[in-house]
């Protein structure tokens, strides 16, 4: 047995070629047959027939399921998810910014350990509690409002709650409370890339650029913020592709309008309207899929 071990040893250090295929072929048969098999079974049965009479589903190969995707209300539920997306991923940016360039410049060590336990501590707590937890927070009996109460600010409240886009009966079923919960679950995803990337901007490139004359917001608008953008970028695929694929959040939270996540979950789940769902499927791996050649062509790879 030794000498078998000592034969195999030998022979793998020299053939690094069989070596290298013996140690990838299980992951590569994983992705390969496991994840890609799975997804590309899931894009064949978008092309199967639904019947609505029966509730059944055929062999029929069709592309109505991919053309209902352009009907008013199903676009409607495409454009809704995106600009939710979309809006979350500029909220996090704004709000990680300051924050991580306060941890990179301005924080001590002991500083800085606060913030990065502060950061993951909510990533540690499961996603569903928290949901679960800002539906109380955003009720009527919750903070919010005991605060809004207390510094007179209930009436802004209710006039903020009554524009047409955001607004709703409470903060709990309204537009603004699910971008204020999708803002908060997904932030630290886009903190900790802008703070690596604010990690490798060289402190002497600042300090010269303001020995040139230049002000402070000249130094970060043509010296930081091209530097840290493909930080930024990195943030914002987690925050993009994970509000574009949620479907938790805009169940417990916010109006009944349905969301790409929901619609998946409806007509797989109660419907049984499988072929549907999974041409839903492939709106979302389309959209991710050109962001993140987007965000390659901006380096955001780079600062992952």
């Amino acid at each position: 047995m030794p000498q078998l071990s000592r034969t195999v040893s030998n022979t793998l250090y020299r053939k690094n070629n069989l070596f290298l295929f013996l140690l990838l072929t299980p992951p590569l048969l994983w992705f390969g047959v496991v994840y890609l098999g799975s997804l590309f079974a899931l894009l064949w049965q978008s092309f199967y027939t639904f019947d609505s009479f029966s509730m059944s589903v055929s062999n029929d190969l069709t592309f109505e399921n991919y053309r209902s995707l352009f009907d008013a209300t199903n676009l409607d539920i495409i454009l809704r998810t995106l600009s939710m997306a979309v809006a979350v991923t500029l909220a996090c940016a704004c709000i990680a910014f300051p924050i991580a360039y306060y941890m990179t410049r301005y924080g001590s060590r002991a500083e800085k350990g606060f913030f990065y336990i502060a950061v993951m501590l909510p990533m540690w707590a499961s996603y569903i509690v928290k949901t679960y937890a800002w539906t109380v927070i955003l009720s009527q009996q919750g903070i919010l409002y005991w605060l809004f109460n207390h510094l007179d600010l209930t009436s802004a409240l209710e006039s903020l709650l009554q524009l047409p886009v955001i607004g709703g009966n409470t903060l709990a079923t309204s537009q603004l409370g699910r971008f204020i919960v999708f803002t908060y679950i997904w932030l630290p995803f886009m903190i900790l890339p802008i703070q690596a990337a604010l990690e490798r901007v060289p402190t002497n490139l600042l300090q010269a650029s303001a020995d040139l004359g230049a002000k402070p917001a000249q130094t970060f608008r043509k010296v930081l913020f091209p530097l840290v953008f493909p930080g930024v970028v990195a943030g914002s695929i987690f925050t993009f592709s994970l509000t574009l694929g949620d479907y938790i959040i805009p169940q417990l939270i916010g109006p009944s309008g349905l969301y790409i996540g929901t619609m998946v979950y409806t007509m797989q789940g109660s419907i049984g309207n499988m072929p549907l769902a999974a041409a839903f499927t492939v709106v979302p791996i389309i959209l991710v899929s050109i962001y993140l050649m987007l965000a390659k062509r901006a380096g955001a790879f780079d600062a992952l």
